[in-house]
């Protein structure tokens, strides 16, 4: 089987390539290589690698900066599915997509299935709803949107890298702790959409996270906690909880984002976040 990975320099089309299968012939692409936006250009990359599945790990993921450069947001994270849609279909190869838990309004107090109502609250979540969307329109039968949320990895920058450098250089912390989701390890994400890649049918949409529930305080906490035990900290800071009004940003965030990973599981079973943070943190040794 070939693979054509989209979003190259990511955390996760690093762990994707990481944890490739063998006998799988990987393509990893980033924005130095082609143009997403562009169909011809596009169109030109996949039909020089004939892939048989694509794998959408790019996006546009400054959250913030998205409230002020909405057609940034929207190039990325819906033309440039629509155009991945086209092609996919133009040439019947299995489409792959990573959309958010940003398309919820953070609402509900019960952790969200695929079906449940939409309803972003910043451009970030409108735009990748977006590109949802846009799957829906032009080519639900071979493709699956996979939402997931608070991804991590040892790759690239993320909430895990943010926390261990600042517990090495302050003498305290607050971090927000009315916001719950569930993180998530880009590595277990990957071997979930290669799992997925080689399913004889998919499902349109599907949720993945690991397994429990956190708020971002006790996120926090556990980085500090483990990465003391092994000795990637030499001393551990008080760490305050927060409410997010206290922490204003330009985009709204979901104050609760668990998502339900129900279809999910049965291909892969996921794991408890905490276990999973270990995992990754020893990765940092």
């Amino acid at each position: 089987m070939k693979v054509l990975i989209i979003g190259k320099s990511g955390q996760l089309a690093n762990e994707l390539v990481a944890e490739a299968p063998a006998g799988i012939d990987v393509q990893s692409f980033g924005r130095n290589d082609v143009d997403i936006t562009s169909v011809s250009c596009f169109a030109d990359v996949v039909t020089r690698i004939k892939p048989d599945v694509i794998i959408n790990a790019s996006a546009y993921t400054a959250v913030d900066k998205a409230e002020t450069d909405a057609e940034s947001a929207y190039a990325l994270n819906e033309k440039a599915v629509e155009i991945m849609a086209k092609v996919a279909k133009e040439q019947n190869i299995r489409l792959l997509h990573i959309s958010t838990d940003f398309v919820f309004d953070g609402q509900s107090n019960t952790a969200y299935k695929t079906a449940n109502t939409t309803n972003p609250q910043s451009i970030y979540g409108a735009s990748k709803l977006a590109g949802e969307h846009a799957i829906q329109a032009i080519y639900p039968e071979n493709s699956a949107i996979i939402r997931t949320s608070w991804v991590y990895s040892s790759y690239g920058n993320n909430f895990v890298k943010t926390m261990l450098r600042l517990m090495n250089d302050k003498e305290e912390l607050g971090v927000v702790t009315d916001q719950l989701g569930c993180p998530t390890y880009a590595k277990t994400l990957a071997t979930f959409l290669w799992l997925l890649a080689e399913q004889e049918s998919i499902k349109l949409i599907y949720h993945w996270s690991d397994a429990g529930v956190a708020s971002w305080y006790d996120f926090a906490e556990a980085i500090q906690e483990i990465s003391y035990e092994l000795g990637l900290l030499n001393k551990q800071i008080p760490i305050t909880p927060i409410p997010c009004s206290a922490y204003p940003t330009p985009a709204k965030r979901p104050t609760f984002s668990l998502l339900n990973s129900q279809l999910s599981v049965e291909i892969l079973k996921p794991i408890h976040w905490r276990k999973q943070l270990k995992s990754c943190l020893l990765n940092f040794k």
